[in-house]
Order: structure tokens, then C-alpha cells, then sequence
């Protein structure tokens, strides 16, 4: 019964060191990710679902009718990871980050900035008419 006492915790700490690993991501991983997603996707925005500043990020391409993908990170084991890899891609690790074309527009502020002049809807390709200030 003694065995059984000290083998059973063993057994569950092991394999929660196991879990943990595969689970784990690397700077390398993350990085990888990051630059995969961004040269996937027309729209990218690296997020988290809380923020009211990434709303208003959505929201602009929302007034576009433009649908962006989306990370969200705090939704994600490897979010933390991710925010390290874009200050290492981009110099900041803030969120949101938006990407269109694999071009870095920045923040919320710079987001709404480049729609307000017509400079989104220029990347994007598309003619915005009666633009609604956000």
C-alpha cells in the first residue's frame, strides 16, 4: 500500500510534466505563427476579446464590411508567446496589432487613423462612400 501511495503521485506529476511540454510553445513556434497567419489572411488582428481598444479595431472593418481573421490571445495557451513574437516582428507587444496584405497598420489609433483617411479602404481595394466617423 506504501508503494502505491508514493507511485500514484509520481505517475500524476509525470504526466502532467508531459502534458505541460507538448503543450508548451517556443519563441521560434510562436514567431512562426505569427508570420504564417499574416501572410494567410487579406486581414489580420491579433487581439484579445476584452479589450475595448480591439473592439474598436473590429469595428472599423466592420463599417468596411470587410470580415478580418481574428486571434484572439487571451483565448489561447500560447498567447503570451504570440504577444512576444510581435514585439520581436513589430516592436510592440500591445494588442491590437492589424495586419492587411502582410503590411503592419499598428494599433486601434492607427487603424482608425488610416480609415478615416482613406488609406484602408486604398489597402483593402474598395470604395468607401459616406465614411461614418467611429
Amino acid at each position: 500500500m506504501a508503494a502505491r501511495t508514493i507511485i500514484l503521485p509520481l505517475l500524476v506529476i509525470t504526466i502532467a510534466a508531459s502534458l505541460s511540454w507538448v503543450s508548451s510553445s517556443t519563441p521560434e513556434a510562436a514567431s512562426a505563427f505569427v508570420k504564417k497567419t499574416i501572410s494567410s489572411y487579406k486581414i489580420v488582428i491579433f487581439s484579445k476579446s476584452y479589450c475595448p481598444y480591439c473592439r474598436k479595431a473590429k469595428n472599423v472593418f466592420k463599417e468596411l464590411k470587410q470580415v478580418p481573421h481574428v486571434v484572439e490571445l487571451d483565448q489561447r495557451e500560447d498567447g503570451s508567446d504570440i504577444q512576444d513574437a510581435l514585439r520581436d516582428i513589430v516592436g510592440r507587444r500591445t494588442v491590437p496589432q492589424v495586419f492587411i496584405n502582410e503590411k503592419h497598420i499598428g494599433g486601434s489609433d492607427d487603424t482608425v487613423e488610416a480609415y478615416e483617411s482613406g488609406e484602408l479602404a486604398k489597402l483593402l481595394g474598395i470604395d468607401v462612400e459616406d465614411e461614418q466617423e467611429l
